[in-house]
């Protein structure tokens, strides 16, 4: 099964292929059946490797497969090849897996959208991009995914781009993402010019074996931090992932929770040996900026009203916590995370869709209150996961959280406080949001009258097709945590997975203070997570104490409306500058060469008139002159 690798993302190409040449004759539902159906497929192929690769020795569980030469050019070889591994097949599964049911459920949530079949062709495209991307078995394979993971993101957030608002979002996240980009393709510059190639094997043999120097590691290690940071929505980067919300509610669970802005995450684990070869401030870096990423995001999303908004600087705030787990050297510990994160972040966004849904498309929290009556099934398939994000415990955000805290407070105890602090607003503002929208005074008929979307309308339950995906991943977010249980090495299960990827750049915490005192600092993750969702309860539900929502953090810091102040005051006059420095001194150089050129070949051209004593006179003037250099060089 392992030579099938190739198939796994050739079923949603031939899907995409499918809906783009039939999707006018397939229809509603038909082009949405379709897709889901190749995703499916998708999904089971990787299930059948994943059995294959399990019941190999640890040793064998691995096999590039080259379709074919992809750029043979001296030195350069580069082929389109796939890497079937534990760490690809783990990242294939839940993309495929998640995507199925991101999709089944986008066929309710896109119920009678005109250009139905436009959006799950752009959905299928979107997991053939990923699943290149995760599946590459060089920087550059994996760049051809990374790049089609953005040009899809920009269709899909801009969807509905008759709203000004949604084609601005698009266009904001295609730039942003270029800046990642760039540091991406340094990366692939410095890998070649170190070790001469810019595959995996090669870069991660190179800097196990001492071959790749610490300064090339270091510098191929932040090139891809800065790739990372654009993809994966971290400080200063992450600007476009809070508007991103503009696109469809499957378009946020599935691109900006399960997998598109996981791929930083991935490639730096990828790439563990590299940044393991690399200085020590490397990681430092990565770290420090994950937690101040993590708790930044937490703090604004306090003050959030749209329900989306919410979870989308979660999002920004969870990934946080894994660039804080790859910068402490936990590399399990990030995948762990970000496979529960997968499973009930996805589950939220999904749920914040159904009520979107319901409340015919109302999203503002302040409107709801009181919805479990209503939509029992969307209610408590939510509260499992916000109960999974907070980290309440056997749920799986607790065991995956707990596991890059304790790895965080061996490698640096500030950034352990800044985690914890992050950890107890978290579960502060999404018991604050499920109290808003579950809890409470029914708040939707009091604002029927100015809300004309719904009048009057009640909220209603979602449809089958919404609501199937829900309950399965509310299931997978209550048992999720179990392919990584802190109780013995062996239920330790997805660290031995991943030890063949992962085992030479993994950081060992045995013997330190953290490690011998692991079930204290998570009994105290227990009582941060209580903590903050008695206060949330206290502010909310009960009214003892006032709410904390300034102004300041309800627009984000002000940081965005900085970035375009600056963007668009000095930063427009400079690139105004630039361009006219190109027009008027870069142009008007080669421009000026060139009419010097034509005027002097002008008056050359008037010397060829064809007249025979013309020649002659030149032929005699030329002679004369000859005459005269010699007699001058001989009386001198």
């Amino acid at each position: 099964m392992l030579d099938l690798i190739w198939l796994v993302p050739a079923l949603p190409l031939a899907g995409f292929l499918l809906v783009l040449l039939f999707g006018r004759r397939l229809g509603e539902p038909g082009a949405g059946i379709i897709a889901t159906l190749m995703t499916a497929a998708s999904f089971v192929v990787v299930g059948l490797i994943y059995l294959d690769m399990v019941s190999l020795p640890e040793e064998e569980r691995r096999r590039i497969v080259t379709l074919y030469s992809w750029i043979p050019v001296g030195d350069l070889q580069i082929d389109l090849a796939f890497l079937a591994d534990p760490l690809s097949v783990t990242m294939a599964l839940f993309i495929t897996g998640i995507g199925s049911l991101i999709h089944l459920y986008a066929i309710g949530y896109m119920h009678g959208d005109p250009k139905f079949p436009k959006f799950f062709m752009y959905l299928n495209l979107f997991v053939f991009s990923m699943l290149v991307l995760v599946l590459g078995e060089n920087l550059l394979v994996t760049f051809l995914g990374w790049e089609g993971v953005g040009v899809c993101s920009y269709f899909l957030i801009s969807f509905w781009h008759t709203r000004d608002s949604a084609a601005t979002a698009g266009k904001k996240a295609f730039v942003t993402n270029r800046v990642g980009d760039w540091g991406m393709m340094v990366a692939m510059f410095l890998g070649f010019a170190a070790v001469g190639t810019i595959s995996y094997d090669g870069l991660n043999h190179a800097a196990e074996s001492g071959a790749m120097g610490a300064v090339a590691a270091t510098g191929i290690a932040m090139m891809l931090f800065v790739g990372a940071a654009g993809k994966s929505a971290q400080l200063p980067l992450y600007i476009w992932l809070p508007d991103a919300m503009e696109g469809p509610t499957p378009v946020s669970a599935l691109i900006h929770a399960a997998t598109m802005v996981t791929s930083g995450v991935f490639l730096l684990t990828r790439t563990a040996p590299v940044l393991a070869a690399s200085y020590p401030w490397a990681g430092d870096v990565i770290a420090t900026v994950g937690a101040l990423t993590a708790l930044f995001a937490a703090t604004i999303a306090v003050a959030q009203t749209d329900i989306k908004k919410v979870l989308a600087y979660s999002t920004v705030s969870q990934l946080g916590f894994m660039f804080l787990a790859i910068g402490s050297g936990a590399y399990v510990a990030a995948i762990f995370h970000m496979v529960t994160h997968a499973f009930f972040k996805a589950l939220l966004f999904l749920g914040s869709g159904s009520v979107i849904h319901g409340m015919h498309h109302e999203q503002d929290m302040r409107k709801m209150g009181a919805l479990r009556t209503l939509m029992p099934v969307t209610g408590i398939t939510f509260i499992i996961g916000w109960l999974a994000i907070a980290g309440v415990p056997p749920f799986a955000g607790f065991w995956s959280k707990d596991e890059i805290l304790l790895y965080t407070f061996a490698n640096n105890r500030l950034l352990y406080v800044i985690g914890v602090v992050t950890a107890l607003l978290t579960a502060y503002y999404m018991t604050r949001q499920v109290i808003m929208v579950f809890f409470g005074q029914a708040r939707w008929n009091d604002h029927a009258e100015e809300n004309g979307a719904h009048g009057d309308h009640a909220p209603h339950e979602s449809p089958w097709t919404m609501l199937l995906p829900l309950v399965v991943l509310s299931g997978l977010s209550i048992v999720g945590g179990a392919i990584q249980l802190p109780f013995s090495k062996s239920t330790h299960f997805l660290e031995h997975w991943l030890a063949p990827v992962v085992h030479h750049a993994e950081v060992d915490i045995k013997g330190t203070w953290a490690y011998d005192n692991k079930w204290l600092l998570l009994g105290l993750a227990i009582v941060i997570a209580t903590t903050g969702i008695l206060a949330a309860v206290a502010v909310y539900s009960k009214g003892k104490l006032a709410p904390v929502e300034p102004q300041l953090l309800a627009d984000g810091w002000r940081y965005d409306s900085a970035i375009s102040a600056i963007v668009g005051g000095p930063g427009r006059r400079a690139f105004d500058g630039v361009a006219a420095f190109d027009a008027r001194i870069v142009d008007g150089a080669v421009n000026g060469v060139a009419k010097e050129v034509k005027a002097t070949s002008s008056f050359f051209s008037r010397l060829q008139n064809g007249l025979i004593r013309s020649y002659a006179a030149i032929i005699g003037i030329g002679a004369v002159l000859v005459l005269a250099w010699f007699l001058m060089r001989g009386l001198l």
